[in-house]
C-alpha cells in the first residue's frame, strides 16, 4: 500500500471509552480518529522496540556492559539542568 492509500479499521467501543477517548481528543485539538491512531501507532512501536534483539560479539557486548555499569560523568549540560527551576515551579 502506497502512503496515500487508506485502509479501515472498525472498532466497536463501550460508550464510556468513547467518551473517555473523545473528551482527551479534544483536550490536545485532534479528532478522535487522530488521536486512537496516534496511540495505536505509539504502542505498537513500543512493542516492536521491546522485542527487538540486537545480538553482539562478546567484546563488543563487554564494552556495552561497561558503560551501562560507569557511574555517570556530569557535565556543563547536565549541572545546567538541574540548575534550572522547573517550569512548574
Amino acid at each position: 500500500m502506497t502512503g496515500s492509500q487508506r485502509d479501515t479499521l472498525n472498532l466497536r467501543i463501550k460508550p464510556q471509552a468513547r467518551a473517555l477517548i473523545d473528551r482527551a481528543a479534544s483536550l490536545l485539538g485532534k479528532t478522535p480518529t487522530d488521536f486512537v491512531l496516534e496511540a495505536a501507532r505509539h504502542e505498537a512501536a513500543n512493542v516492536l522496540l521491546d522485542r527487538t534483539v540486537f545480538a553482539l560479539k562478546s567484546k563488543a557486548y563487554a564494552w556495552f556492559l561497561a558503560r551501562v555499569d560507569a557511574p555517570s560523568e556530569p557535565n556543563q549540560r547536565l549541572r545546567r539542568s538541574l540548575q534550572t527551576r522547573a517550569p512548574w515551579d
